[in-house]
């Protein structure tokens, strides 16, 4: 609760935290605004593969032309400046560099960055959470050996979650489900980049605005990201995903008490202690009212009679036993609130959310019937989606995770519906995501 003073101290005595930032698109774009107020944290560097786009966005999000207009890390650290530039590895190596934000989406690209980051001694905040899913434990591990930070992004909703589980767990209650709110109806599942826009309503003049990647948003209306979030939730928290993988119920904030409650309760959820999305969608296309669609919640059940009494008296509402209640947040503001992951990393080293586990995998599944010599175009493509399963049952059936399904071969028919595995594709072992991957399944399975 005083992290601000925190940082206020910390600028006094040694200048403002020194940042790097890798990736320029709309959750870097956020976090540039909001920066911009923060004297007490200086972006050293921003790189992306399209220079001319980081300008850009640091133009469109009120930045002067001369903050940015650095050729050295040198000079911007003497000048206050910034440097834009696409060589993620001058960023990755400048000694006075202290935490990278990685935000390009990319889970190849991610982990290479964690790893050279953590190798360089630098914290790491991993907003790329298709990375932090495909190899999250590892990069954890390999951080805690090398004294640095490894953390979600606080603002993104994996990292609100795991707070509120935290809250939770500390304050005494049983954890009975988390997760967030999303747009979803079970035919979005097949939705591609050339009709994404239509199930958003989004008018040209806002795609063009300059921050809308149809691959990223189709990947949050087909599902995958979801998945991927969930993933990431579960290996945060323990929680432990459901057999059935994610239901997306349609689901108002009162509903959250009685819906996310086991079924034997009255709910529909296979078990206490998992992860599970609320729809704003009825299944008939018409709005949720009071729906959590930009939110976050955890469901808690009391354990005492006397703690259910309180809950009725301080107003909660709860399901018919009393016993359940729900806590949610209604919004979040993704990069636009980054900056307390970076403080928090720097000034307290520790992280807003990190991997404690290999608990939920996000699989790699048909969208469509595959065949040989088909090229896989990753998340929120024409080929496939993600689905949660529980770790233990994907790497038993050897699936293949969502983030290695972009550019690979596939080498068998898959029908639609049916996961891919390891051995339907080929699949570049030289990699370094594929090679942390597979050590991680066998060691943390």
């Amino acid at each position: 609760m005083n992290l601000y003073t925190l940082l206020r101290s910390r600028a006094e005595d040694h200048g403002p935290v020194r940042v790097g930032v890798i990736g320029a698109g709309k959750f870097a774009s956020m976090f540039f605004t909001q920066v911009l107020g923060v004297p007490e944290m200086h972006v050293v560097g921003v790189v992306d593969l399209d220079v001319a786009k980081a300008r850009a966005a640091l133009g469109r999000t009120g930045w002067p032309e001369e903050r940015y207009a650095c050729t050295s890390y040198d000079e911007a650290l003497r000048t206050g400046g910034t440097v834009v530039a696409d060589d993620a590895a001058g960023l990755i190596e400048h000694p006075q560099i202290e935490v990278v934000v990685e935000i390009t989406g990319n889970p190849l690209a991610g982990v290479e960055h964690a790893v050279r980051s953590i190798d360089n001694g630098k914290h790491v905040v991993m907003v790329n959470v298709e990375a932090d899913c495909l190899v999250g434990p590892l990069l954890r591990r390999r951080a805690q050996q090398a004294g640095v930070v490894y953390s979600m992004a606080y603002g993104d909703q994996p990292a609100l979650i795991a707070e509120l589980v935290d809250w939770c767990r500390t304050v005494g209650y049983e954890v009975v489900a988390a997760g967030k709110g999303t747009k979803y109806l079970p035919d979005y599942r097949f939705s591609t980049p050339d009709t994404v826009w239509d199930h958003y309503g989004f008018s040209t003049e806002k795609i063009a605005a300059g921050d809308f990647n149809p691959k990223m948003f189709n990947s949050f209306l087909d599902g995958t990201k979801s998945a991927i979030e969930m993933a990431a939730v579960a290996n945060a928290t323990g929680l432990k995903p459901q057999q059935v993988g994610l239901q997306f119920p349609p689901a108002s904030v009162n509903d959250l008490s009685t819906l996310f409650r086991p079924a034997t309760e009255g709910g529909i959820l296979e078990h206490s202690g998992t992860v599970e999305i609320a729809s704003c969608l009825e299944r008939d296309g018409r709005s949720v009212e009071q729906d959590l669609r930009w939110g976050v919640y955890v469901t808690f059940k009391a354990r005492t009679e006397y703690a259910a009494a309180c809950f009725a008296e301080y107003g909660m509402v709860t399901d018919p036993s009393g016993y359940y209640g729900s806590l949610y947040r209604p919004y979040h503001l993704i990069g636009m609130e980054l900056g307390v992951s970076i403080a928090s990393a720097v000034l307290r080293g520790e992280p807003t959310g990190s991997v404690q586990a290999f608990e939920g995998d996000a699989v790699t599944t048909a969208k469509r019937d595959l065949c040989p010599g088909d090229v896989l175009d990753g998340e929120g493509g024409y080929c496939v989606y993600g689905q949660l399963q529980p770790a233990e049952a994907s790497t038993a059936l050897g699936a293949l995770p969502i983030g290695l399904a972009h550019g690979v071969k596939v080498t068998s028919s898959v029908r639609e519906g049916q996961p891919v595995t390891w051995k339907d594709v080929e699949v570049d072992d030289t990699t370094v995501a594929v090679a942390l991957r597979r050590e991680m399944e066998r060691d943390f399975r």
